[in-house]
């Protein structure tokens, strides 16, 4: 069982004033903190053995359709929106084709592909680079295959940033909570000097709701248990061809798109 600094202050405090032995004082630490240590999950909550996503891109049609989904992640987890590109913080945004798929470009690439924005964000890769460098542990991937931030135990050495080969980490050059537009009390601001990114909205799935961009995409965007064949995601890889960034990379990414072809942005 852990406590933390205030806790173990107060019953230190306690044991002075009150002269209670060693063994006293285990007791009453156990007896105050034995229920708040019997954690019992949402019996609500959505579960996984490994959570992955799909991105069907043919079903994006229009400017407002990326716009729902990247304002809906932004809203959801208090991203500000800092007015200049060079200090942009972003957990999901567009990208051409040529950024997103490196190496699998061509020139005689399909129009519908080649002027079509791509949504990216962080890929929750099962062997994620950015886990490894972390020299705090404050990135770590979980069972269910999310990769996780922990923002107080990130130190801001942005070894994570350069591990990562997707882009898909910024940091907080500046104080973020005043460029907040309307912040979700719900979910934590950031402070300056942190890295953050996507987190599969885990919040949320611990609530029983899907992740907010899935939510707001009208289908474009499935997520579900890849290590489940009965899941929505996998009916869909198993009906579509799909491709996944850098996969020559061996980071194994979690998520896959439907890229199409014949539509046009």
């Amino acid at each position: 069982m852990s406590i933390n600094r205030r806790q173990f202050l107060k019953i230190a405090g306690i044991s002075t004033i009150v002269g209670l032995g060693g063994t006293t004082a285990v007791d009453l630490l156990q007896r105050n903190w034995l229920e708040a240590a019997q954690y019992s999950p949402n019996p609500k909550a959505l579960t996984a053995k490994r959570w992955a996503m799909v991105v069907d891109v043919s079903k994006l049609k229009t400017e407002d359709d990326y716009k729902k989904i990247m304002d809906a992640c932004h809203r959801e987890h208090n991203v500000p929106d800092l007015g200049n590109p060079k200090d942009e913080i972003k957990w999901i945004w567009k990208e051409t084709y040529e950024h997103a798929f490196p190496g699998q470009e061509h020139e005689y690439l399909a129009e519908g592909i080649k002027h079509k924005p791509f949504l990216v964000l962080c890929n929750h890769c099962d062997n994620p680079s950015c886990v490894r460098v972390c020299p705090t542990k404050a990135t770590f991937k979980r069972k269910d295959g999310i990769v996780m931030m922990d923002m107080h135990r990130c130190i801001g050495c942005r070894f994570c940033m350069a591990a990562c080969p997707f882009g898909a980490r910024s940091f907080n050059w500046k104080d973020p909570r005043p460029f907040i537009k309307e912040e979700n009390k719900e979910f934590p601001a950031r402070m300056r000097g942190v890295v953050e990114k996507c987190t599969f909205c885990y919040e949320r799935l611990a609530k029983g709701l899907k992740p907010a961009c899935v939510e707001a995409s009208n289908g474009a965007l499935v997520f579900g248990d890849l290590k489940d064949p009965e899941s929505e995601a996998r009916k869909i890889l198993r009906l579509n061809y799909t491709i996944r960034r850098k996969s020559e990379l061996g980071t194994q990414p979690s998520v896959y798109y439907i890229i199409g072809g014949n539509d046009h942005a």
